[in-house]
This record gives C-alpha cells, sequence and structure tokens, in this order.
C-alpha cells in the first residue's frame, strides 16, 4: 500500500461556474496547476473544497476528474468524511473504485461523538476499504476534539496512517508524536503552524496558501529538510502574512476571492457561505500585492 502522500499536499478549491454548478474543467486545469506549483498531492473535496454543500454525485465525479487529470503525478487524496458513518462508507468505496490514492476523513461534526464513538466510526470507515486513511481532527469546526490517545488506537489499523492536525495546540502535537509510531505521518492542518508543527514532527502540510505561494511554501519545507532552519524560518516569516490573510473570514471564502483576483474564475462560495465583502476584498488585494503576487 502507497502511504507516502507526499510533503505539501493542497486542499483544492472548487470551482464553480456563475450558477454555482461545479465547473470540473477548471477543476481539472487548477489540479495540474497546483502539482506544477510544487504540491505533491491534492485533497479533493475538503473543507476547503465546501464539502458541505456538494452532492455525493459531484464529488465523485470531482475526484474522477482530478485523478484523470493529474493521477500517477501526484496523489489523488479523496475527502469522503462526514458525521454520517453509513454515508461516509459509502462514498469512500466509491472514490476508491474511481481511482483516488487515499481518503481524508474528517471528525463526524454536529453529533459530537463520544472518543469511543469516534474510534468506531473511524475503524468502519477504514475497514470497508483497501485504502490509506488520514484522519482530519479541526475541533474548531467539528464541535468535537480527536484525542491523541484515540489516534494512537486507530494507529494500529493498518490502513490508518495519517493524521491532519488543527487543533492548534503545539502540546497536543508534540503528545502525538510522543504516542504515534514513527511512520505514522502527521500533517499541520494550518498553513501558519506548519514550521512549529515540523519542528515537533510533523511530516508537511495539507495547504490552503499553496494555491497562491505553492513554490515558496515548498521550498521553506525542504529548506527544514535539510536543516537550514535559518532561511525555513525566513520563508515562513515572509510568508505569514498570507498565511494569516488567507483566513480573515470563513475559508474558503478569502483564497477564492484572492484565485479570482489573480484570474482564476473560480467563482464564490456556494450558500451558506458568502462572497468576500469590498473591505475583506480590499485587503486580500492588499496582501496579494504586498506578496508581489498581483
Amino acid at each position: 500500500m502507497a502511504t507516502d502522500f507526499g510533503r505539501v499536499l493542497t486542499a483544492m478549491v472548487t470551482p464553480f461556474e456563475k450558477d454555482f454548478s461545479v465547473n470540473f474543467d477548471l477543476a481539472g486545469k487548477l489540479a495540474r496547476y497546483l502539482v506544477q506549483s510544487g504540491s505533491d498531492g491534492l485533497v479533493v473535496s475538503g473543507t476547503t473544497g465546501e464539502s458541505p454543500t456538494l452532492s455525493s454525485e459531484e464529488k465523485i465525479e470531482l475526484f474522477r476528474v482530478i485523478v484523470e487529470e493529474v493521477g500517477g503525478e501526484a496523489t489523488v487524496i479523496a475527502g469522503t468524511g462526514s458525521y454520517d458513518t453509513a454515508g461516509s462508507v459509502n462514498l469512500t468505496r466509491a472514490a476508491e473504485r474511481v481511482g483516488v490514492d487515499g481518503l481524508l476523513l474528517v471528525a463526524p461534526y454536529y453529533n459530537k461523538p463520544s472518543q469511543e464513538g469516534l474510534y468506531q466510526h473511524y475503524k468502519a470507515v477504514a475497514k470497508s476499504i483497501n485504502l490509506p486513511v488520514m484522519l482530519y481532527n479541526i475541533p474548531g469546526r467539528t464541535g468535537v476534539n480527536v484525542s491523541p490517545e484515540t489516534v494512537a488506537r486507530l494507529a494500529e489499523i493498518d490502513n490508518i496512517v495519517a493524521l491532519k492536525e488543527a487543533a492548534g495546540s503545539m502540546d497536543q502535537v508534540s503528545e502525538l508524536r510522543r504516542l504515534l509510531p514513527d511512520n505514522f505521518a502527521i500533517y499541520s492542518g494550518d498553513d501558519s503552524l506548519t514550521l512549529p508543527m515540523m519542528a515537533l514532527g510533523a511530516k508537511g502540510v495539507v495547504s490552503v496558501a499553496a494555491h497562491v505561494v505553492g513554490p515558496r511554501l515548498k521550498e521553506m519545507v525542504n529548506a527544514f529538510l535539510a536543516g537550514n532552519f535559518t532561511l525555513a524560518t525566513q520563508i515562513h516569516q515572509e510568508l505569514f502574512p498570507v498565511f494569516k490573510g488567507l483566513f480573515i473570514t470563513t475559508n474558503p471564502v478569502p483564497v477564492k476571492a484572492a484565485l479570482n483576483l489573480l484570474g482564476w474564475q473560480v467563482g464564490i462560495p456556494r450558500l451558506p457561505l458568502v462572497k468576500a465583502t469590498v473591505a475583506e476584498k480590499e485587503s486580500i488585494k492588499r496582501m496579494l500585492s504586498e506578496a508581489k503576487l498581483l
């Protein structure tokens, strides 16, 4: 089982037409661009891809389009997790049939399962397929924190091989690294925490900022791996305003606005998210200009 997803993975936006239908053609082109810009892999239909408002049919077609475009050159990771275990199993099996390389499974949101419930949910989904699984912990969105102890239990399941960690706690990252096997990969779920988390043993990042600063982000990761911590820190400081600027309001509102400003007509988010306000758009424009991207 290929379990190396890469170092820099981009959580791809889902491009929409003016009528909010999915622009599959542009999704393929964006995938190609991201891989050429340093992404080792792509996460399709994650939070940044507006998974809660995509139908299962749209998700499966997106997986198919992206696999067709960059499969074999980059890892394609399908976001198939939800708050419904049976639904997650069905979508996960469909993604496996399409030929993705792995799955991203967010912790069930809204229904607030116990740690045992989280364990049983993840186990049921992982056991339903043969693909490698990346768990996704983002308590700020799900209302539940997957504890390091629960992740350690889940790591005993053969095809659960990685974690996207976005709880924002460096203590939790330290505890995870302490409890997990060395070959279990931890990824930063926050661009601005990539470098600190790599210092604590994380493998890389599932990035939003790679949409606009992919090559430079890859450079930072490579500098760190080469032991050039001064350069890595320097690049981190340089990219920090971009990391923060893309989260001035709910993701993916800012990154979609940024891509539109850069000429990628990815449209605006589906409701209940709304497009960036005039003030937000100005702030994003200023951030892109200061980063010499515009």
